[in-house]
């Protein structure tokens, strides 16, 4: 978030009023801050969008009607309004949305005695780390270390003279899991954004990436079961019943499709009652199981880790550690299959611990299968790899058991 303070212009803005407004904003989607700030003064609005994460001003903003967005943007501060116009022409996700407007902008020629003058009255309003030195087409040539200036030798000495030249900078188009990638290996507190050509565009906090990341992070276990990113714990139980009911509706579809699995072999379930008893010992396996290939990939997706061309390698992978942990608990899950039909005084119990076996490492087989291969195709169908992810994994795993271990039951039992 921006760490400057600056007051719109009109009636004073009660501070009091501010702080409530911001926390009220962080339990909410854009949607429903919208509404709430849609009764306060345009100061207000204004002031309070200044306060929050780049990125969460922006979606705010363009919540309201063009007329009323309008009137905002005039009494925001004249560098936070072209900010946030900038910022709104870049990709969501991107470093673009996320930047600041670069305070502290010098030249070259500027010395150091006007360099102290042009700070003395930015310090009293905002947090300035960096200077940021451009040329005469506004392209970024180096970046002015505070410090320097104590070592200068003299009050007329040219900052080009200190500042470090080639600094590094992102792209504005540069996706925010990339940036933040980069931001690991130099742990600046801020970074310059350049458009083509080397042109400053804005800045962007490191502090800003990682809140950012860490939404998305957040949002992602929820987007597994069909919880949508903008639902918040606060957002109203009607919003929230819109948000989740779809998807529930789509997994009983998916139930439903299992269930017509287990339907299907009705006359061996009549004859064989104790296969029920391992029906969710198997579901349950494989499915977590595939829960753990699910939570790997996303992972590696989110880092960046999972390129196009290693996620045959991550398939294999995952296929391989399911026939392993498949064999491991099929052995277990076999052995408490022949105990128990020893005990019911069934005399196919080596045979039915034999299905259990080989029905747990096929079914947990697929199931890793299916956790690395639902999020690379939902993100090459270009949608969210995490959306209902799980609802898909469950459904996989669910059928694929049920139905092996039937099957086997069936030809092998019977």
């Amino acid at each position: 978030m921006s760490t400057a303070e600056p007051r719109a212009s009109g009636p004073p803005v009660d501070e009091g009023r501010l702080v409530e407004l911001a926390d009220a904003i962080l339990a909410r989607s854009p949607y429903e801050a919208y509404e709430l700030l849609a009764g306060e003064p345009d100061e207000v609005v204004a002031v309070a969008l200044v306060r929050q994460n780049p990125a969460v001003a922006d979606d705010i903003l363009w919540e309201f009607d063009p007329e009323r967005r309008d009137r905002i943007l005039a009494v925001a501060p004249a560098e936070q309004r072209d900010q946030w116009t900038r910022n709104h022409a870049y990709p969501e996700d991107s470093v673009g949305r996320l930047m600041d407007p670069p305070i502290a902008v010098f030249r070259p020629d500027h010395t150091v005695a006007e360099a102290l003058e042009r700070l003395r009255p930015l310090v009293k309003k905002t947090l300035v780390t960096y200077g940021w030195v451009v040329d005469d087409a506004g392209a970024l040539v180096g970046v002015l270390v505070f410090r320097e200036l104590l070592f200068a030798t003299g009050q007329t000495q040219p900052i080009g003279e200190l500042m470090l030249k080639e600094p590094f900078s992102f792209p504005p188009e540069l996706d925010v899991t990339d940036a933040m990638r980069e931001a690991l290996k130099r742990h600046y507190p801020v970074y310059p954004v350049c458009a083509e050509g080397g042109k400053l565009v804005g800045i962007v906090r490191g502090q800003t990436l990682f809140e950012h990341q860490a939404f998305e992070l957040s949002a992602q276990a929820g987007a597994m079961v069909g919880v949508e990113k903008e639902e918040r714990f606060g957002t109203p139980w009607q919003r929230s019943l819109r948000f989740r009911h779809p998807w529930l509706q789509l997994n009983l579809l998916t139930a439903f499709l299992a269930a017509a699995v287990v339907g299907l072999f009705q006359d061996t379930l009549d004859q064989l009652v104790v296969l029920a008893v391992f029906l969710p010992v198997l579901a349950g396996q494989s499915g977590n199981t595939g829960c753990q290939s699910l939570a790997v990939a996303l992972r590696a997706m989110t880092l960046g880790e999972l390129e196009e061309g290693k996620a045959r390698a991550a398939v294999m992978k995952e296929a391989l550690l399911g026939s392993l942990n498949g064999t491991l608990v099929g052995l277990t899950a076999a052995l408490g299959m022949y105990l128990f039909a020893t005990m019911q005084g069934n005399p196919e119990g080596p045979t039915l611990a034999l299905v259990v076996l080989i029905a747990m490492v096929g079914s947990c087989t697929v199931s890793g299968i299916s956790g690395a291969l639902i999020p690379v195709t939902l993100r090459r169908m270009g949608l969210d790899p995490a959306t209902a992810s799980s609802i898909f994994l469950t459904t996989a795993t669910d059928v694929v058991s049920m139905g092996l271990f039937l099957a086997l039951a069936t030809v092998l039992v019977l």
